[in-house]
Order: C-alpha cells, then sequence, then structure tokens
C-alpha cells in the first residue's frame, strides 16, 4: 500500500473516532492502567521479582486491617444512602422551579469547590473541645464544662461527625448530577401521568425514578468510589481512632515506608470498589422503556 493510501485510510471519516477517543485512552493508560500495574508488581513481587502472597497476608494480618476495613464499609454504608437521598430531595425541589431555586442550587454546590482536608478542618472547629458548639453551647448557660464530642470515649461522636463532615462535603456532587438527569426528562411524561390521574407520589415513584435510573446509576457509581477513597475528612475529625482503608495505605507507604503493603491495601480498595460497581451496572440497569 502507497504512503498516499495509508494517510487516506488514517485521515477517512470511519477512522475520526478512532482519533477523538485516543487522548483519552492515552491518558487512562498512563494515569490508570500503569499505575495499577505496578501495584500489582509491588503488592505480589519481593525483592528479587519472585511471586509471594507475603504482602498481602502482612496487609491481613496488620491490628489495623480488619477495623479499617469495618470501618470503611461502615461509613460507606451510611454516609452514600444518606447523600442520595439528601440529593434527591434537593433536586427535586430545584426542579420544581421555585423562586430563587437557580441561586439555592448554586448555594448547595458550595462544598464542591471546597478540598476533603479543609472540608474535615472546618468541621473539626465546630467539635473541638474548644470549638464553636462548646463555645455558644457554654455562652448560652446550657454546659458547665466542654464537650468532648471528638474523644476515644465517645466514639460515635467522632463517626458521626465523620458522617456528618462528608455528607456536607460531597453531597453536591450527586446533586448535580441528579438536577442534570431530572432536566433531560421530558414533562410529557408527567403531563400524561397527570392527565391519568396519577397522584404527585405516583408521577415520583413510576415516571421519575424510572426515568431517572440512569443518572442514580452513575451518581452512585461516581459518589461510592469516592466514600472508599475517603481519607483527609476521617483522619482530620478522627485521626487514628476511625482508620480507614485509604489511609492505612498512605500510612504504609509515607510512615512505615513500606511500598508493598501499601499497594495491597490500595488493590483491596480496587477490588471492592469494582464488585460494589458490579452491583450497581448489574442491579440498577435500565430496563426497556425506562430511557427517557
Amino acid at each position: 500500500m502507497t504512503g498516499h493510501g495509508i494517510r487516506g485510510k488514517l485521515g477517512s471519516e470511519a477512522v475520526l473516532p478512532y482519533w477523538l477517543i485516543l487522548p483519552t485512552l492515552a491518558y487512562i493508560a498512563v494515569f490508570f492502567l500503569m499505575p495499577v500495574f505496578q501495584a500489582v508488581l509491588l503488592a505480589f513481587r519481593d525483592a528479587d521479582g519472585q511471586f509471594t502472597l507475603r504482602h498481602m497476608l502482612r496487609m491481613v494480618n496488620d491490628v489495623r486491617f480488619f477495623e479499617a476495613l469495618r470501618y470503611t464499609l461502615v461509613l460507606v454504608a451510611v454516609i452514600v444512602p444518606l447523600q442520595l437521598v439528601s440529593a434527591l430531595l434537593i433536586a427535586l425541589l430545584v426542579n420544581s422551579r421555585f423562586w430563587g431555586s437557580r441561586g439555592f442550587l448554586y448555594v448547595c454546590a458550595i462544598p464542591l469547590g471546597i478540598s476533603d482536608l479543609a472540608a474535615g478542618l472546618i468541621w473539626f472547629s465546630l467539635f473541638t473541645q474548644h470549638g464553636y458548639i462548646n463555645s455558644f453551647m457554654y455562652a448560652m448557660g446550657f454546659i458547665e464544662r466542654p464537650i468532648y464530642f471528638l474523644s476515644p470515649r465517645n466514639m460515635g461522636w467522632v463517626v458521626g461527625s465523620i458522617i456528618l463532615a462528608e455528607h456536607w462535603r460531597a453531597t453536591a456532587i450527586l446533586l448535580v448530577i441528579l438536577v442534570a438527569g431530572l432536566q433531560m426528562i421530558s414533562k410529557d411524561y408527567l403531563e400524561s401521568a397527570q392527565v391519568f390521574g396519577a397522584k404527585p407520589w405516583q408521577r415520583l415513584w413510576y415516571v421519575t425514578l424510572p426515568l431517572l435510573k440512569p443518572s442514580l446509576q452513575s451518581a452512585l457509581i461516581i459518589r461510592t468510589i469516592l466514600a472508599l477513597q475517603m481519607f483527609a475528612v476521617a483522619v482530620a475529625m478522627g485521626g487514628r481512632l476511625v482508620p480507614v482503608i485509604a489511609g492505612e495505605s498512605y500510612f504504609w507507604y509515607y510512615l512505615y515506608r513500606n511500598e508493598s503493603v501499601a499497594s495491597a491495601y490500595a488493590l483491596l480498595l480496587m477490588a471492592i470498589s469494582l464488585v460494589l460497581v458490579w452491583a450497581y451496572i448489574r442491579f440498577l440497569r435500565p430496563h426497556k422503556g425506562e430511557r427517557g
């Protein structure tokens, strides 16, 4: 084949879509596939380059392993549904187009611009011994001495404060996705249901939510993956009192200087993420007729 023929094929319309996705594929290869491949090598290879499970066993035998796994799953199981319900209610309220709804949406989206650590420090300043909550309650005469919210003796308050901080910080991620999904639903469906006598809750349950399922699926996948990676808020609020998998990976890498065990923790986090993503895709798949 001549050079002109090759250039002609490479520049044809049939090849154009592949050229368009080439930057995305290159980005995924460099910033995702290569780090994952390196993490697998670190987790399953010893100093001599031989296959080993020693690093995985060391991770499992770590004194904080099961505690970190338990707290991570508990936080995800509580935070994600709570954020989904809150984001859905706010999105439905915004979609009702009440006066000032656009400004209300902007206010609710403000936490998107705040980093994880900054959000954790903001809420730490509320719950700490000399924080704003204790100062306010003392000034009002409700208490005579500070309440130790963030204390090993009050683990319920520590976990609850992390949930509140993460709920405030990241609910806007789901909110933006759900608002966009609601605006993509044609009003003809809702008007037809109303004509046939469907009540508001029936229109929500039988029309809006099924048509919103693709957006719900995307929002849950993104938020669950980010919730599993939660680290800065947990450290800012609870320190080592509430260990999480992402935090243990960080500490093994930077504090204990063990890249292999840190990679093992990272692979465990990725495995849990893949399982949950598969579950979302499997059970929240839109059926025929549920696409707007």
